[in-house]
């Protein structure tokens, strides 16, 4: 290798790298809080299944603030708004580790949502920008590898610091993590602006942010039996209500917050339809395999971490073939036979029982994180395969809107369902019997994706292989 290609190489990597920081810190403290859920609600006085409000009130946070952050990026320039997205994040962490309540958590997880909801997005905004189409599949790839060692580590150590030290430290964590990414960002990452900013559509922002919010809000208290009647279906439908007003708005609109006309490109419509279902069923499992062990089979906050963080090991081992998969068998096959196999690893801890080997249940969740691997990567690639780049803006914040809502109702429905168990079985705790049918129907609801999938034309995404084909 020549030394002006050795120089090329490493800059396609390095910005993807250093974004790869952000998603880092994100990933790391989702997987982290899983396995500490129980440990912190009874700390806070509260059930676990309500603290589900600190995992969904940071989703909601996303889904309000993310369609404004491809605006702010063309308005402010990409690498400054990132910037200040990981500092907003940082002062939300050490919020959630001096927290003493219930509210305050929440509170405090709404501040890390408004970071996230710049840092992520306006992160992957920045790869995608500075990055042929023909180099996305591995462009991303990159990207996706230091933040899957999140999910890696996130179980394993919440469960140490939760069991051996205090849970607070959980997010204190984050802050040298900050502190790396705001100086390799202000060294390394070119400024990127928009030759043109469209005007900010602040009644969209008042519109589907709000309405987002208000409907799965009006979901949540339901499943959790909180509040009352009328204030439940008041925000549920009231949500609707917002929402069906802004897709009339974004459709007269020239330039909307978030653009629906992208659904007009097919492999933009059908992955983000079909990727959501995925994401809804999978999403679920940070959530799910942590109760399990922990309230169903009885194992501590580490021995349950231990068990679910081969689940990013083998997410993070399939993004060094998934290009060569691809290019071997193209987009429409590899994510139709993947949905199958997918769903039936996430149906798979349906059968685990406190008396299933460790070695088979840690095989099961390792081949599971492979698969889910292969199908993020795929869907994450040939969302934007036909999207012209001055339209990338808001094809990342429509793409993130629905993967962000998408994880929040995964773990919405999958809280429906234990609730639902427990009660037609007349259980008063959470039980290794209550999971079976939960994992089953969030199987289900992955399943449907390929519906989706096989909408795909053959050789849709063929203009991300053809620099791996030739």
């Amino acid at each position: 290798m020549t030394r002006d290609s050795a120089r090329a190489l490493l800059r396609s990597r390095i910005v993807p790298l250093i974004v790869a920081t952000a998603l880092f810190m994100e990933n790391l403290d989702s997987t982290v809080i899983a396995t500490s859920l129980p440990k912190i609600a009874a700390d806070l006085g509260t059930s676990p299944i309500h603290l589900k409000l600190a995992l969904t009130s940071y989703l909601l946070a996303l889904a309000i603030f993310i369609p404004a952050s491809g605006w702010m990026a063309d308005r402010f320039g990409a690498r400054n708004i990132f910037r200040v997205a990981i500092l907003i994040f940082a002062a939300g962490s050490i919020s959630c580790g001096a927290s003493n309540s219930l509210g305050w958590l929440i509170g405090s997880r709404v501040l890390q949502g408004i970071g996230g909801s710049m840092m992520v997005p306006v992160g992957r905004l920045i790869v995608l920008r500075t990055t042929p189409k023909s180099a996305l599949v591995n462009a991303l790839a990159w990207l996706t590898v230091p933040a899957l060692i999140g999910p890696v580590m996130g179980p394993p150590l919440g469960g140490f610091i939760t069991t051996y030290f205090d849970w607070r430290w959980i997010f204190w964590i984050n802050i040298p993590i900050a502190v790396l990414g705001v100086a390799l960002v202000s060294a390394y990452i070119p400024q990127i602006v928009a030759d043109t900013v469209r005007r900010f559509d602040a009644l969209g922002f008042l519109l589907v942010g709000p309405g987002l919010a208000a409907f799965l809000t009006g979901v949540t208290l339901a499943g959790l039996g909180m509040g009352s009647q009328a204030v439940m279906i008041g925000l549920t439908f009231g949500g609707l209500a917002l929402v069906g007003l802004y897709v009339r708005h974004a459709l007269r609109v020239e330039a909307p917050l978030v653009d629906l006309r992208l659904l007009d490109y097919p492999t933009f419509r059908i992955s983000t339809t079909a990727g959501t279902f995925f994401r809804v069923g999978s999403g679920s499992l940070p959530f799910l395999l942590p109760l399990l062990f922990e309230l169903g089979f009885g194992l501590t906050p580490f021995q349950a971490g231990m068990m679910t963080f081969v689940t990013g090991f083998g997410a993070m081992t399939m993004k060094f073939t998934a290009q060569r998969i691809l290019n071997r068998w193209g987009f429409r096959r590899v994510l139709a036979v993947n949905a199958v196999i997918g769903s039936l690893f996430i149906l798979a801890p349906a059968a685990f029982h406190p008396t299933t080997p460790y070695l088979v249940m840690v095989t099961v969740l390792f081949l599971g994180g492979v698969s889910r691997s292969l199908q993020f990567t795929a869907i994450n690639a040939i969302a934007y395969s036909d999207v012209p780049q001055d339209r990338m803006s808001s094809a990342t914040s429509f793409n993130s809107v629905l993967q962000q809502l998408s994880r929040s109702i995964g773990i919405t429905v999958a809280a429906f369902g234990l609730q639902a168990v427990q009660q037609a079985e007349g259980l008063h705790d959470i039980v290794a019997q209550s999971f079976p049918p939960v994992f089953t129907l969030m199987a289900l609801v992955s399943f449907v994706s390929i519906f989706g999938v096989l909408k795909l034309a053959p050789d849709a995404g063929g203009t991300l292989l053809e620099a791996k084909r030739a």
